[in-house]
């Protein structure tokens, strides 16, 4: 289950000096500073193990990148590497394993389910965690804590920016096909809020069981239901599963789907053509035209041959964000890395963002996406971007 991920391979594999815009002879670093130890909890089996992967990508990257260039504040940076199998039992178990053999500053988990087991327990393991992939707005709600940090997108973030977007929807009537689990029910119940508000019609929501292989039942209810557009808040194998049946039965192109992390880059990849012209927002895109991507995207064409992914540039970030930390408070402890991050303005692929003081949450800038063809791939290809001014002010909840 645990793996330790060393990188000491020669300078041919390395990061190439000119993606980063270094010159080097090789990483050095200083003497007598304790490491950054990073604890990588994210799933290698069960349902969200495609992410999974393309997370610990996206992080082991960084690392790499990291230490190629002499480290954080002169500190090499190691990383151990354990599987919640996707679930919040074994992601809270692996994640404690971590934080006792002194790999304190975790990352990793995809669901927000494993998110919170993680999250309040880390007073007790001395640990902190950064948060790439969880949406749930109780991550920074009521269940806010000190040491966790949301480096990526929340429910609330989303659906503020779909309140504005959604005012431009032609349709009266929508439907709502969620993931059972405390993610999908937020953003359904959201996004009906968010419509009903403009006097249009939520005529039928459904909430099917993690694990659906057979949407068929749901399908036939959402073409009787006289919904014109169907908010679709599913992920990972469930997604691609609900996506491929609805084209196949003829859901679609007839009702348009409508997305909430469904236009990921793994699941249109494994869709066919099923995604092909589908809107929804989307987290990250290579084309974000800021220094620190440009940079991001450089070297990771370099090393892959290919743009990154959404969860692999979250990933990405997200780590950045722990380096960002170390270095401001020039401590690899949880307590010190936490303190300095509260409030701190911090360069990221978005550009210069800033560390809400009042809950931990990253303000970022969120998009709307439509999956096109580009040079041969179907990708989400953005239209239009939101500025972090929407972002929802902190729930009076968070408590820290």
């Amino acid at each position: 289950m645990f793996q330790t991920f060393q990188k000491t391979a020669a300078l041919s594999r390395l990061v190439p000096a000119l993606a980063l815009g270094l010159c080097m002879s090789g990483p050095v670093f200083a003497q007598g500073k304790d490491p950054v130890r990073i604890g990588l909890v994210s799933s290698q089996s069960g349902v969200f193990s495609q992410q999974g992967a393309e997370v610990i990508r996206g992080v082991q990257f960084a690392i790499e990148q990291a230490n190629a260039q002499g480290g954080i504040d002169g500190r090499k940076v190691e990383v151990q590497l354990a599987d919640d199998e996707s679930t919040p039992d074994a992601g809270r178990r692996v994640a404690e394993k971590l934080a006792r053999e002194g790999y304190k500053l975790l990352i990793g988990a995809i669901p927000s389910s494993i998110s919170l087991a993680i999250s309040q327990n880390l007073q007790r393991w001395d640990a902190a965690y950064f948060i790439v992939a969880s949406k749930s707005d109780r991550l920074t709600g009521d269940n806010c804590k000190a040491r966790s940090f949301r480096t990526s997108h929340s429910d609330g973030m989303d659906i503020a920016m779909i309140k504005q977007w959604a005012s431009t929807f032609p349709e009266k009537k929508f439907a709502v096909l969620a993931a059972d689990y405390i993610w999908g029910r937020d953003s359904g119940e959201a996004f009906a809020k968010a419509v009903q508000a403009q006097g249009k019609q939520v005529v039928l929501e459904l909430y099917p069981p993690i694990g659906t292989k057979d949407f068929s039942p749901y399908i036939a209810q959402l073409k009787a239901s006289g919904a014109e557009a169907i908010w679709v808040a599913e992920i990972g194998r469930d997604a691609i599963a609900f996506v491929k049946q609805a084209q196949e039965f003829g859901l679609t192109p007839a009702q348009r789907l409508i997305g909430h992390a469904l236009i990921m880059n793994f699941m249109i990849d494994a869709s066919g053509t099923a995604l092909d012209n589908v809107q929804g927002n989307t987290t990250y895109s290579a084309d974000i035209d800021t220094p620190r991507n440009k940079a991001f995207v450089a070297a990771w064409q370099a090393q892959y041959k290919r743009l990154p992914t959404d969860n692999e540039a979250q990933a990405y970030n997200g780590a950045q964000v722990i380096f960002a930390g170390v270095a401001k408070a020039g401590s690899v402890k949880p307590a010190d890395v936490s303190k300095a991050l509260r409030g701190a303005t911090i360069d990221t692929v978005y550009g210069a963002v800033t560390m809400r003081a009042d809950d931990n949450q990253l303000l970022l800038p969120n998009y709307v996406a439509r999956v096109k063809r580009v040079e041969g791939s179907l990708r989400p290809v953005v239209e239009q971007r939101y500025d972090p001014g929407i972002v929802p002010a902190a729930s009076a909840d968070c408590k820290m």
